[in-house]
């Protein structure tokens, strides 16, 4: 995700090599693998996707988005309130989330940035808990980890994730893949019992080998941006009712 902020030449040969990371062997995909026939449809989005139709996505099939809304403690997506408003006005689920860069201020920091811009959370079943999108530099290919220690990495995500906590009353979701978190964090098992997991892998048959700790996901994003919905397509593993209750905090 994030792929508002990168210049287009960069931006496009970093989209290669993180879809070929991404699909370990797969294939990006335009459409739902069949393991995921059952359950909501979704997206995410970024200032990338600009004005976006709302109501024909929702009649593409889409029932909750996740909007970017925020990166390190700089930017702001100027088109947040339009995505975020005008998604909840079509009906749909819809969420916030920010772009980690971890070696240009603390988590504290950036989750503050996050939460006063939009990253917030209410239990009225139709937001959901804000969510961290970490996942390799996009701006330094040399420095995939951002230059941390895999300790202070896991610490740098505990300080963002205990910051969300105390202003909002939610823990983050975490966007990644398997390669990165088990990479930069020294598969950290420290997360799993009470952060959702949001996995990133673009294969046809499943989501494949999870994190370290994590047992199921929450959210996978399958494709990246060639699907039927504006931005990636994602899905929820759970009913559309289990979506609104896990919205609401249950």
């Amino acid at each position: 995700m994030a792929r508002d902020r990168i210049p287009f030449r960069r931006r496009t040969r970093w989209l290669a090599a993180y879809a070929a990371a991404l699909a370990l062997g797969g294939t990006a995909l335009a459409e739902a693998p069949a393991s995921g026939a059952s359950r909501p449809k979704g997206h995410d989005v970024s200032s990338h996707q600009k004005n976006i139709d709302w109501q024909d996505a929702k009649a593409k099939g889409a029932r909750f988005v996740y909007v970017k809304a925020t990166e390190s403690t700089t930017y702001r997506n100027p088109y947040f309130g339009r995505q975020y408003n005008g998604s909840r006005t079509a009906g749909l689920v819809r969420g916030a989330y920010h772009f980690a860069v971890p070696d240009r201020s603390s988590g504290q920091a950036q989750a503050a940035h996050f939460v006063r811009n939009g990253g917030g959370w209410t239990a009225d079943g139709w937001t959901l808990p804000p969510a961290l999108d970490i996942e390799y530099n996009p701006y330094d290919k040399k420095h995939k980890c951002y230059g941390l220690s895999r300790a202070r990495m896991v610490g740098w995500i505990r300080s963002f994730s205990d910051e969300v906590e105390r202003l909002t009353g939610r823990r983050p979701v975490i966007y990644t893949t398997t390669h990165w978190w088990n990479t930069c964090t020294g598969s950290s098992r420290a997360f799993a019992a009470d952060h959702p997991l949001w996995i990133a892998r673009y294969d046809a048959a499943s989501a494949g080998t999870l994190p370290a700790g994590w047992s199921s996901w929450t959210f996978w994003q399958y494709d990246n941006g060639s699907g039927t919905l504006p931005g990636d397509q994602n899905l929820f593993d759970g009913s559309l009712d289990r979506l609104k209750q896990f919205a609401r905090g249950a």
